[in-house]
C-alpha cells in the first residue's frame, strides 16, 4: 500500500492518541533526501585497496564516496534529531491539551454536582413546606367543621329548648286564658312604633293620606284584594307579618323612594324582608288588580263613552286615548350600557343619565289604559311604540275608526294622530293643533301625577334592572285607583315632568291619514271648536 504524502495528509486524519501523521512525514522526509543506491551516487571502484594500503597512507582509505554517504547520514540525523523535538513537542502539547481537557471536565462534573445538589435540597425544602402548610390546612378544616357542628348542635338544641317551652306553656295554660300560645320569635328586636301608630284607628287622616298617597279606605280596598296572595301563616317560631303591614312597606317606599334602610326603620323589618316584600306585593298588585283596573277598553259602551269625551271636550271625533313617553331614571347597568345612556338628560342635567322608558295612554279622566314598560333610554319613542302591545294590536286591526293622539315624537298613521309641523302654518293648521296640545296635555298631566305621587319614579332605584318593569307597572296601577276613586294629590308633593321630544324618521307613513287630519282640521276651524284664539 502506497504511503501518503505530507501534502496529502492533514491533522484531521488522525486521532489524538495516534501518531501516524508524524511518522509518515519523517519517511516521507528520509526518502526525500537520502539517495536510492549508492551506484546512482558513486563510481563503481575498480580495485580494492588493501590493508597495507590503509595502514602506510590513511588518506587513501578515505573515499569521496563515503564522504558524500557521512555527510548524508549526518543531515539525516540531525533531521531527525529535529523531528524528534517536534514530535516530542507535539506530544507535549497533546499532553497539556488532554490534561487540560480532564481539568474542564472534572470543572463541569463539580459544578453540575452542586447544582444538583442545590437543586434537591430547594426541593426537599419546598415538600416540607408544602407537606406544613397543608397539615395547617387539614386542621383548619378540622376546626371549621367542628365550630360548623357545633352550632348546629347549638341551634338544635335551641330550637329543642323553644319548642318544648312553647309546648309546657300550652299545656300548663289555664282555660281561662282562651288556649294563647306563647311563642319565643327568633327576630332582632326593631322598633315598630311609627307603624303600630299609623295602623292605629286614631292617626289622623290628612297624616295618613299624606304618608300613604291613598286615604284609609282606598289602602283598605287594597290590602282586601291582596290578602288571598300576599298572606302567611304563622309558624312555630316566627308570627307572620300581617297583610296590612306588608302592602304598607311596599306602598310606602313607592310613595317616598326612601331607601330600604329608612324603610326598615319605619316598619321594624329587616332590610332583605322589606326588600322582599316590596317586589312581592308589587308582583300581586300586576296579578290581581292590573286586569281590574289597567285594562284596554274592549267593551262597546266603555269605547264609545271614552270617545264622546274626548270629542265633547277637543271637537277631534274617534279620540280613544292621548299617548306620552316619560323616563324613569335608573343606576347604569353592567351590560348594555350604552343602549340605556340618555343623551337629552344628559346634557340638560350635566351629568351622566340613564334610564328606562315607560310608555302610556290614558283615557279622557288621565287613568292609564296601556302601558309599555322597560326599553332602553336611547330608544326614541317611534320604535319604543313599535315594540308595543298597542302597535301590535294595531297591526291586528283592532284600532280601525280609532285615534291615539300623541306629540311630534310620533309619526302620523292611520290610527296615530299628531299636530302638524311648526312650519308655515295655517290658521286652520294651527287651531288644529291647538286642541292637540289640550289633548296631549291630558296625558302628559296624567304623568305629573304619577310620578308626584310615586316619588320612586323621580330618583335613580335600588331596584333591579329585571325587576323594575313589575315595580313601574305596579305604580301604574295604584296611580288609576287612586284616579278612580277620587283620591286628591297634594299640591306639595307636585313635580315639574320634562321630557325632550324626538323627531321621528317618517313623520307621516299613511297618505290617507294625512287627508283625515286635513278634513278634522277644516271642520274644527268651521263649526268653530278651535281658533278663536287668532282673532281676539
Amino acid at each position: 500500500m502506497r504511503t501518503p504524502s505530507a501534502n496529502n495528509l492533514t491533522p484531521a486524519s488522525f486521532s489524538e492518541d495516534d501518531f501516524s501523521y508524524y511518522f509518515s512525514l519523517f519517511q516521507d522526509s528520509n526518502s526525500a533526501d537520502l539517495p536510492t543506491s549508492f551506484s546512482d551516487s558513486m563510481p563503481k571502484r575498480k580495485r580494492r585497496v588493501s590493508d597495507e594500503d590503509c595502514n602506510s597512507d590513511p588518506n587513501l582509505c578515505v573515499d569521496p564516496a563515503s564522504n558524500q554517504v557521512s555527510d548524508t547520514l549526518g543531515k539525516k540525523k540531525n533531521k531527525k534529531r529535529s523531528i524528534a523535538r517536534l514530535l516530542t513537542s507535539l506530544a507535549a502539547l497533546d499532553a497539556q491539551e488532554e490534561s487540560d481537557r480532564r481539568d474542564t471536565d472534572e470543572s463541569e462534573r463539580r459544578d453540575l454536582s452542586l447544582l444538583e445538589s442545590n437543586h434537591q435540597q430547594k426541593t426537599e425544602a419546598m415538600l416540607d413546606y408544602y407537606s406544613s402548610m397543608q397539615e395547617q390546612f387539614n386542621q383548619l378544616d378540622e376546626s371549621n367543621t367542628i365550630r360548623v357542628k357545633r352550632a348546629r348542635l347549638a341551634a338544635t338544641a335551641a330550637a329543642t329548648t323553644v319548642a318544648a317551652a312553647a309546648s309546657v306553656a300550652e299545656n300548663s295554660a289555664e282555660p281561662a286564658s282562651g288556649g294563647t300560645h306563647h311563642r319565643r320569635l327568633w327576630v332582632k328586636d326593631r322598633s315598630k312604633a311609627w307603624w303600630d301608630k299609623c295602623n292605629s284607628p286614631d292617626f289622623p287622616e290628612h297624616e295618613f293620606r299624606a304618608a300613604f298617597r291613598m286615604g284609609r279606605a282606598t289602602f283598605d280596598m287594597i290590602c282586601d284584594e291582596l290578602r288571598s296572595v300576599v298572606a302567611r301563616e304563622d309558624t312555630m317560631l316566627r308570627a307572620a307579618i300581617p297583610v296590612q303591614q306588608r302592602v304598607a312597606v311596599c306602598i310606602w317606599r313607592l310613595a317616598t323612594g326612601e331607601p330600604l334602610r329608612l324603610v326598615s326603620k319605619r316598619f321594624g323589618l329587616g332590610i332583605s324582608t322589606c326588600h322582599k316584600l316590596v317586589l312581592e306585593v308589587c308582583s300581586a298588585i300586576k296579578t290581581v288588580l292590573m286586569p281590574k283596573f289597567l285594562q284596554w277598553p274592549t267593551e262597546a259602551d266603555a269605547i264609545s263613552s271614552i270617545k264622546s269625551k274626548f270629542e265633547s271636550f277637543s271637537g277631534i271625533p274617534n279620540v280613544i286615548g292621548s299617548m306620552y313617553t316619560t323616563h324613569i331614571p335608573i343606576i347604569a347597568p353592567k351590560i348594555s350600557v350604552a343602549a340605556y345612556f340618555n343623551r337629552r338628560h344628559t346634557e340638560r342635567n350635566q351629568k351622566t343619565s340613564y334610564s328606562i322608558t315607560l310608555q302610556g295612554v290614558v283615557d279622557a279622566n288621565g287613568a292609564f289604559t296601556d302601558v309599555c314598560i322597560g326599553w332602553p333610554g336611547s330608544m326614541p319613542d317611534e320604535q319604543v311604540l313599535e315594540k308595543s302591545a298597542l302597535f301590535q294590536r294595531a297591526a291586528a286591526g283592532m284600532l280601525t275608526d280609532t285615534w291615539v293622539v300623541g306629540g311630534n315624537s310620533y309619526p302620523l298613521m292611520d290610527w296615530v294622530l299628531v299636530p302638524y309641523d311648526h312650519q308655515n302654518l295655517t290658521w286652520t293648521q294651527h287651531a288644529f293643533n291647538e286642541k292637540m296640545g289640550d289633548l296631549r296635555r291630558i296625558s302628559k298631566e296624567a304623568f305629573t301625577r304619577l310620578k308626584s305621587r310615586w316619588s320612586c319614579l323621580q330618583k335613580r332605584t335600588e331596584v333591579k334592572l329585571q325587576d323594575l318593569p313589575v315595580v313601574l307597572g305596579a305604580c301604574c296601577v295604584l296611580h288609576n285607583i287612586c284616579e278612580i276613586r277620587g283620591e286628591e294629590m297634594e299640591p306639595e308633593i307636585r313635580c315639574e315632568l320634562i321630557d325632550d321630544d324626538t323627531v321621528p324618521e317618517n313623520p307621516v307613513r299613511s297618505t290617507a291619514a294625512k287627508e283625515k287630519r286635513d278634513s278634522i282640521s277644516h271642520n274644527l276651524l268651521h263649526r268653530g271648536y278651535a281658533g278663536t284664539g287668532f282673532f281676539s
